[in-house]
């Protein structure tokens, strides 16, 4: 069943829970009576997440943020990542689409993770109505402990026009809804209970971009004697973000918007372009020079390359193109010829998405109450990236049309067009050539296309016994995603390669002379194009099975504080993940070189090797919550006006790693009325995810930079200090096995604070509500690698010590590379090919900070109703033990072993590195009148350096704080229509500058946001 099936069955399953009430639809009322915002309302008892007993004080003792469906809407977000991005709590995020767009590296699809207090993507629980949702079933290597494989709840699938209201609780909550909320719980609360029908429409986009959103929603729902029925439904299209629309995203050459900062001034680090050009690295093997016509055309080496005549000019082939000896230099010489992986690529893809829920209730009878839910998520994405790299060396046999040291005649006897005139040492049957560098320009750019989709099952029952209310459920929910993009076989290139006809392919021709760092204008024909390029699939799937039966009561016994409530559960899940990669990866489709008989597991250009993976776990879970009211008001105890506990604990058995039992306690203590001080403590436990116990050696990209190569260019002279270096790895691979020795992460959270709600304040000031509270979280052996920077920086001091580091793979030392180490005194070392790396776990990490929330309400004022919101999160500790070998190195570069620009990575306090930003502010103004409603919010996100970017003295580059404000207007018109009128970042201050161009993980890559909304009631 394909993508767009799923997406019929999905609506045709959601429109039939509907149809049970269709015929009455048509005489339904609106949703909701006219409502005076002057007179009081009255409303049921909310269960908000982080207890599961209704209506109990210990509520309290929670540290939780709630916004509402006006709160939502004042956001101006149109996905759930935007939403999630406004509250200070959350942290990077690094599982995003902008985050490296240009690269393999980037999330792609429409997917966002979820990451409370910036401890990594895993360590969020998300819920859907109060129970888990199924994970994105696409694995990401990208974590600040290494390339770690991570999987994230899907923040893109909430459907932020239709929440109720979203939940955040921001302490551990093990005991009650898992071991895994070790940053805390995301609630997504969805609209239910619907009676009417109302459609709203929006449009927007960003100023000075290609991108616009456009979005319809329906809302319909239908009331009847013993129950509900509502429908849900969205389409949303986001036209995609061009790397071309903006000055920080339209080069990969970020130098000239550093121009302004002295001590980045001709940091070659900011020229990001790539060595991987259509201006092939080609070798012959080492042998004695070949020279044409007298002129040499290799070194000893045996390396030659293709350059415009105007960057130097050995043989001329033509087209003010030449042939001369030795590698190019994309340092100095032939930097100019680098490739620019942004042009004519995007930084966001294009999204189509649709949301449909449907819910349905009957009263049964006897006090029993059938509930069912029916979700469905569906997306097509289209990301267009730079063309394909040869990122493994392949050998082009000596018959290949466009030789230039091909055979004199060909085998059919045809006089061989291309072969150099006059050339010394080559036979008459001509000579293989070895390509390494390259990039497949004339096959067109990579066009990513990612269908998911995600759907729910949930059916139930809920009642009350004896006065205890219960329920139970069953849910079934799985997730999808296929990743379809051109690539290219090696198979069917060495064979194009090996034809002795014009259709050969042809990497002998560079690129373009007038744009040396994009285009190819010498193409290969069609027909070589289309015989090595394929569609490169990979499918990934996760499921969740889940039954659950809870029970509740708010007066189990009384004590003189007041009715001790108490709620019981069990659940039982089931969990899979599957990640079926394509036959030229996963070692079906060997690469087998014709020419040397060498083989290569991946049979793909421009992937490393990546096996299939799949697991699945069961998991057992028994928790019990107590609400326990120690002091009433009035019992009269001096100091203590009321007190509140909360005590509970919860038990898991995983199938693959045995069981733990957590507990969580929770106090609330009022001193006096409106004085409340609050604290928690509670234990998680994060079992590694499934892809990282059960994935055999896999691939990634490796960039770094190979310092022992810098330190040779720094005593050669050739730089002056280690930011000039550009001895990048660029081509380099990652090899990561998996580890099912790994044990989980444990984690200790506390949090203590104060509530402060002056009601002795007159009610014409109206209501004052303020929060501080101080938070901690302890994690112990967390998964992680040691990184291949880290593992660079160490061959780096081995080798300045007279050894290396095992686990960098080098190739062979050729004479450039002796040219490259003469007069250093260190011994010549290779370009790195791969590091071998493994998880494991890490030493402990400490993180804390601090929370600051006010809210402040008038209402019923001659002006209209005013709210205002403030929240705010202050980082104050982020530490991770380094651990043995990173000591070493710091050691080594405090002493001068190794240089002092030697970026290494430092735990001691990574708050503001590379992100982590120290404080987090979002504030907003609410204000209604009559038909009238305007807000405005503002949002901070301080300043960090990056500490992979060094300037001329050492230091790292500082990304400047921000602060964005948007704000909206709106006006309902008698005839139930309102129109909404809105801008995010009305000052069009854009991110702030970063050695990306901006920081995708921390900042949207636009400015200005302009949108109108119109909806309408019926």
């Amino acid at each position: 069943m394909n993508i767009r099936s799923k997406t019929l069955w999905g609506a045709t399953a959601s429109a039939a829970v509907l149809m049970m009430a269709a015929p009455a639809l048509a005489q339904t009322q609106p949703e909701t009576a006219p409502v005076d915002p002057n007179q009081p309302t009255t409303v049921e008892d909310i269960v908000v997440v982080g207890t599961n007993i209704r209506g109990a004080r210990t509520t309290a003792a929670l540290p939780v943020v709630v916004a509402d469906r006006e709160q939502i809407d004042a956001t101006g977000a149109t996905t759930g990542d935007e939403l999630l991005r406004t509250i200070p709590q959350m942290g990077d995020v690094l599982f995003d689409s902008a985050n490296n767009p240009q690269t393999s590296n980037s999330a792609r699809g429409d997917v966002n993770s979820v990451n409370l207090r910036s401890l990594g993507v895993g360590n969020t629980l998300v819920l859907l109505n109060g129970r888990r949702l199924v994970q994105h079933p696409t694995s990401q290597g990208t974590s600040d402990t290494g390339t770690v494989p991570v999987l994230s709840y899907n923040s893109n699938a909430i459907p932020v026009s239709g929440l109720e209201r979203l939940e955040v609780l921001l302490d551990g909550a093990a005991a009650i809804y898992g071991a895994d909320a070790v940053a805390g719980v995301v609630n997504t609360v969805l609209r239910t209970d619907i009676d009417g029908l109302s459609l709203s429409a929006r449009y927007g986009g960003a100023e000075g971009t290609q991108m616009r959103d456009t979005e319809v929603n329906l809302f319909t729902g239908k009331n009847f004697d013993r129950g509900n029925v509502s429908l849900f439904a969205s389409y949303a299209e986001r036209t995609a973000l061009w790397a071309e629309d903006q000055d920080f995203t339209r080069s990969d050459d970020l130098r000239p918007l550093f121009a302004d900062y002295p001590d980045f001034a001709g940091v070659q680090a900011l020229d990001g372009r790539s060595s991987n050009t259509p201006w092939a690295r080609l070798s012959v093997g080492s042998r004695p020079v070949i020279r044409s016509n007298g002129v040499a055309v290799t070194n000893t080496a045996g390396a030659f390359r293709y350059q415009p005549t105007s960057f130097g000019c050995g043989v001329s082939v033509g087209n003010d193109i030449c042939i001369a000896s030795g590698n190019h230099n994309f340092n100095t010489t032939n930097r100019e010829m680098r490739y620019d992986t942004r042009y004519q690529t995007t930084v966001r893809p294009s999204v189509e998405r649709i949301n449909l829920f449907a819910t349905g209730r009957y009263d049964l009878g006897s006090g029993v109450e059938a509930f069912g839910e029916i979700g469905y998520y569906g997306a097509s994405s289209r990301a267009v990236q730079p063309p394909v790299v040869n990122l493994n060396q392949i050998w082009i046999p000596a018959s290949n049309y466009y030789n230039p040291f091909g055979p004199v005649t060909f085998a059919d006897g045809t006089l061989n067009p291309n072969r150099l005139p006059g050339l010394t040492g080559v036979p008459t049957a001509g000579l293989p050539v070895l390509m390494t560098n390259y990039r497949f320009v004339d096959t067109g750019f990579q066009v990513v296309k990612v269908d998911n989709y995600q759907a729910r099952l949930l059916g139930g029952l809920r009642g009350e016994w004896n006065g205890w209310d219960w329920e139970s459920a069953l849910t079934y929910s799985e997730a999808e995603a296929e990743d379809v993009s051109p690539n290219i076989n090696m198979t069917a290139l060495q064979r194009q390669l090996a034809l002795s006809t014009p259709d050969a392919y042809n990497p002998f021709s560079g690129g373009c002379v007038a744009t040396t760092s994009f285009g190819d204008c010498s193409p290969s024909s069609q027909a070589a194009i289309d015989a090595i390029v394929f569609d490169l699939k990979r499918v990934s799937r996760t499921t969740l099975t889940m039954a659950d039966f809870r029970v509740s009561r708010g007066d189990l016994f009384s004590l003189p504080g007041g009715p001790v409530g108490m709620a019981m559960g069990l659940e039982a899940r089931h969990e899979t993940q599957k990640d079926d990669r394509d036959a030229n990866l996963d070692g079906t489709n060997v690469f087998v070189d014709m020419v040397t008989g060498e083989t290569n597991q991946s049979n793909t250009s421009a992937v490393s090797p990546n096996p299939d993976t799949s697991g699945s776990r069961d998991v057992f879970s028994a928790y019990v919550e107590f609400a326990v009211p120690l002091v009433s008001p009035e019992m009269n105890i001096p100091g203590i006006y009321q007190l509140d506990v909360q005590l509970a604990g919860r038990y898991e058995h995983y199938s693959d790693f045995g069981s733990v039992a957590k507990p969580k306690i929770a106090v609330a203590w009022d001193l006096i009325p409106g004085v409340r001080v609050r604290g928690s403590y509670s234990e998680g436990f994060r079992a590694p995810n499934l892809e990282q116990t059960n994935a055999t050696q896999y691939g990634r990209l490796a960039s770094g930079v190979d310092y022992v190569r810098c330190e040779a260019d720094l005593r050669a002279g050739r730089i002056s200090n280690f930011a000039q270096c550009s001895q990048n790895t660029s081509s380099a691979s990652l090899l990561v096995a998996g580890n099912p020795d790994l044990e989980p992460e444990e984690s200790t959270n506390t949090s203590y604070g104060l509530v402060f709600q002056p009601d002795f304040l007159p009610e014409s000031l109206g209501s004052l509500t303020i929060t501080v509270d101080r938070w901690r979280i302890e994690q112990e052996k967390i998964v992680g690698l040691l990184g291949a920077q880290t593992a660079l920086a160490l061959d780096y001091l081995n080798r300045v010590q007279g050894g290396s580091n095992p686990l960098v793979n080098r190739r062979a030392v050729t004479p450039e590379d002796i040219l490259l180490f003469e007069g250093t005194g260190l011994t010549p070392a290779g370009e790195v090919v791969s590091i071998n790396d493994r998880f494991i776990n890490l030493q402990p990490q400490t993180v804390s900070g601090m929370d600051f929330g006010v809210n402040w309400t008038k209402r019923r004022t001659a002006y209209g109703t005013f709210i205002v919101n403030f929240n705010a999160s202050k980082l104050e500790k982020f530490t991770r033990d380094p651990g043995d070998i990173v000591n070493e190195l710091f050691e080594a570069r405090a002493n001068g072993t190794i240089n002092a620009g030697t970026t290494l990575p430092d735990p001691s306090q990574l708050i503001g590195q590379n992100g982590r930003p120290e404080w987090r502010l979002n504030t907003s103004l609410t204000w209604r009148k009559g038909p009238w409603r305007a807000g405005a919010t503002s949002q901070y996100i301080s300043g960090f350096e990056q500490a992979s970017l060094l300037g001329a003295s050492g230091q790292p580059f500082q990304v400047e704080g921000r602060q964005t404000y948007n704000a909206y207007v709106d006006y309902e018109f008698p005839s139930d229509t309102r129109l909404r009128i809105g801008a995010r970042d009305l000052t069009d201050r854009g991110p702030p500058l970063a050695d990306n161009g901006f920081r995708g993980t921390v900042h949207s890559p636009w400015g200005r946001y302009w949108y109108v909304n119109v909806s309408q009631t019926f």
